[in-house]
């Protein structure tokens, strides 16, 4: 098991403004734990289950090294590339639900090879590679409110 963190928010609790599409629209700093042995690159996904037309995924970023173990504030992992996301954007496209209260899920993943596939891949490919890949896996989630 990977665990995540970050600087900005703790486990269960809301997501700052910042990080938000109502403030600067930056992904936030997060960090893991060391991976497994047999993890050869590292992937990560953030999305919203809550979103009213099914899960909603926020940022995908695939193959990034696994001697990494963190990100910092608004940037992509080093050697990481980003896939599109369910706006069709090849970027972190922060919380910002309808609505209500949305959970947002940050995971990252061990995977057991690279997956090779380009920046700006689209969405499903990008998620069935994960899928298909994962060793391991953890998980912060950040509630956000509008």
């Amino acid at each position: 098991m990977i665990t995540v963190t970050s600087t900005a928010f703790e486990d269960g609790s809301p997501i700052p403004q910042r990080y938000s599409c109502d403030g600067a629209n930056l992904s936030p700093p997060l960090a893991w734990t060391e991976l497994p042995a047999e993890v050869a690159a590292v992937a990560l996904l953030v999305d919203d289950p809550d979103a009213p037309r099914g899960t909603f995924v926020h940022w995908v970023v695939l193959d990034v090294p696994p001697r990494t173990r963190s990100v910092g504030e608004g940037e992509v992992p080093a050697g990481g590339r980003q896939m599109r996301n369910s706006a069709g954007d090849a970027a972190y496209f922060g919380p910002c639900p309808p609505s209500g209260t949305h959970h947002y899920r940050f995971t990252v993943f061990g995977l057991r090879s690279a997956t090779g596939l380009r920046e700006g891949t689209k969405l499903e490919r990008a998620l069935r590679a994960i899928q298909q890949s994962a060793v391991a896996a953890g998980r912060l989630v950040g509630t956000y409110t509008r």
